[in-house]
């Protein structure tokens, strides 16, 4: 998450305390809580990558390594956040598919699209402001499948998937159908 170096330290104790709130349990437990990662190799890849932002010191800010409290078994993982991530980091590197949270600020509008395109991978962008205009040319500029805007989610048929290391196909509408279908060139049909 880049946020505007002005609103930097407000956004840090929001992320704060929206994931000490953030209950985790089975789904078979009716209420509001996040589940467990899909595998263990996956709970495994989310621990090492938390690891990696105490060591290369990212400032931790929630959660942690290990399962939340009052869980002992299952690939439940604390919802966790690192502020100060740079770059460098592995955190920046690498998809987390999971509950972590890495946090930056900017100071121009460049550079956060210049860091936002700094990765393999490209997705999703997700694009907060209240200026219209901005928002249209930021979108523009970020090398990803899709920019969600403000909030609002793609409608039904959108195509779905990204840039780069994440993939050049689309999922969803004509885009999804094409993909099925082969194109033939045939010369002097007249």
């Amino acid at each position: 998450m880049l946020i505007e170096r002005s609103i930097y330290e407000q956004a840090v104790e929001t992320a704060r305390s929206v994931a000490e709130k953030t209950e985790v349990g089975p789904a078979n437990v009716e209420g509001r809580q996040i589940g467990p990662v899909v595998s263990k190799t996956q709970f495994n890849k989310i621990q090492f990558l938390i690891k990696r932002g105490f060591d290369e010191r990212a400032r931790w800010v929630a959660g942690g390594l290990g399962l939340p409290e009052g869980l002992e078994q299952g690939y439940f993982v604390r919802p966790t956040v690192f502020a100060d991530v740079t770059p460098d980091m592995t955190l920046w590197k690498e998809e987390v598919f999971g509950p972590v949270l890495v946090m930056t600020p900017f100071d121009t509008e460049e550079e956060a699209i210049a860091l936002a395109n700094d990765t393999p991978y490209g997705l999703t962008n997700y694009v907060q402001t209240a200026d219209k205009a901005r928002a249209r040319r930021v979108a523009r500029q970020l090398r990803s499948g899709m920019v969600e805007m403000n909030g609002k989610f793609s409608g039904a048929g959108s195509p779905f998937g990204g840039m780069k290391q994440s993939g050049n196909g689309r999922e969803g509408g004509v885009w999804g159908l094409e993909e099925f279908l082969e194109v033939k060139a045939v010369t002097c049909w007249e």
